[in-house]
C-alpha cells in the first residue's frame, strides 16, 4: 500500500508540473515603435502564443506538421496569414540545420533560394500552406517542392472558389521571416527597397494576377496585411520587383498606417479570382535599388 501511494504521489506532480503555466518572456530591450505597440497584441497576445505552442509541437508529435515534401491541405482551415492543418508526408528525409548555420534574411538579403530541403527556407525559417475554409470558402491546394523548367521551386496547386457572398477566397505559400522569433518576431529590411521574386505560372490568360501579402506590427488582426498585386505571362519564367510603396494597407491597422517594412510574414497569394492555380516560385528575397 504505501508503495502505490508514492507511485500516485509521483504521477500527480509530474501531471501538475507538466500543466504549470510557461514563464513569461522579456521583450527585446530596443523596439521599433510599431513593433512596441503591437508586442502584446500580435496573434492574440503571448498566452495565445505560448498554448499555440505547445498545440504545434503535439501536431509535430504526431506527423501533422513539419518536415514535408508535399502539403496537401485541401481540407485545411486557415485565416489569411495564419497556419494551416492539413495532411502531410515526408518523403526527403531532410532536417533542419541548427539556428547557427542560417543568415538572416535581411543580412544576405535572400529570403529563400530553394537550397535547403522542403519546407524549409534558406533564411532558417518554415513554408506553409493556408486556405480560406475557416471562413466559409472552399478553396483548396496543396504546396510541393518540384523542378519546373529546369528550376527548383515552390510550387502551388489548387483551386480557389468564391462562396456567396464572400470575393476573398484564397490559396497562398507563407513563411515567417524572423531567424529567431524568441528573441524578436520581426525582422528590419527597411535598408532594401522591395520584395524580388522569381516566377513562373500556367493560366489561361494572356497574363496572370497574384498578389504578394506581407505583415508588420500594425497587422493586430488574422485578415490584416499589406498586399501588392504582380501579373506574369504563363509558361516562363520570369522575375517581378515590387518596391516597398507598391504595398498598400488592408484591413484593422493596416489601412490607416502607412507601411513600414518591419517584416514578420510575406504570403504568395491567389485571391479573389475563381480559378485553377498553379504558381512556381523559385527565389524569393528583397532587392536594393543602386
Amino acid at each position: 500500500m504505501m508503495m502505490k501511494t508514492a507511485l500516485l504521489s509521483i504521477l500527480l506532480l509530474e501531471y501538475s508540473t507538466a500543466f504549470q503555466p510557461a514563464a513569461s518572456t522579456s521583450l527585446p530591450r530596443q523596439l521599433h515603435p510599431l513593433q512596441q505597440a503591437a508586442a502584446a497584441a500580435d496573434d492574440g497576445g503571448s498566452t495565445n502564443k505560448k498554448g499555440d505552442n505547445k498545440a504545434m509541437a503535439f501536431l509535430r508529435s504526431k506527423g501533422r506538421i513539419g518536415g514535408a515534401a508535399n502539403m496537401d491541405f485541401a481540407n485545411a482551415m486557415g485565416l489569411d496569414e495564419s497556419p494551416s492543418g492539413g495532411s502531410q508526408k515526408d518523403t526527403t528525409g531532410g532536417t533542419k540545420k541548427s539556428k547557427a548555420a542560417y543568415v538572416s534574411c535581411t543580412t544576405s538579403g535572400v529570403i529563400d533560394d530553394m537550397s535547403d530541403p522542403f519546407p524549409f527556407t534558406s533564411s532558417g525559417s518554415q513554408w506553409l500552406g493556408i486556405t480560406d475554409r475557416v471562413m466559409g470558402g472552399s478553396s483548396n491546394g496543396s504546396l510541393t517542392r518540384e523542378t519546373i523548367d529546369g528550376k527548383l521551386a515552390n510550387v502551388l496547386r489548387g483551386n480557389v472558389s468564391l462562396v456567396s457572398g464572400n470575393n476573398g477566397g484564397f490559396i497562398q505559400m507563407a513563411t515567417d521571416l524572423s531567424l529567431d522569433p524568441s528573441e524578436d518576431a520581426f525582422v528590419d529590411a527597411e535598408k532594401f527597397d522591395g520584395i524580388e521574386l522569381t516566377v513562373y505560372c500556367e493560366g489561361v490568360n494572356e497574363e496572370e494576377k497574384f498578389n504578394v501579402h506581407l505583415r508588420n506590427p500594425a497587422c493586430d488582426r488574422q485578415m490584416s496585411s499589406y498586399r501588392a498585386t504582380f501579373e506574369v505571362r504563363p509558361g516562363q519564367w520570369a522575375t517581378v520587383r515590387l518596391p516597398w510603396d507598391a504595398f498598400e494597407g488592408y484591413g484593422p491597422g493596416p489601412e490607416v498606417t502607412p507601411f513600414v517594412p518591419i517584416l514578420r510574414r510575406l504570403g504568395v497569394v491567389s485571391i479573389g479570382e475563381v480559378k485553377d492555380v498553379v504558381l512556381a516560385v523559385a527565389n524569393v528575397g528583397f532587392f536594393s535599388v543602386i
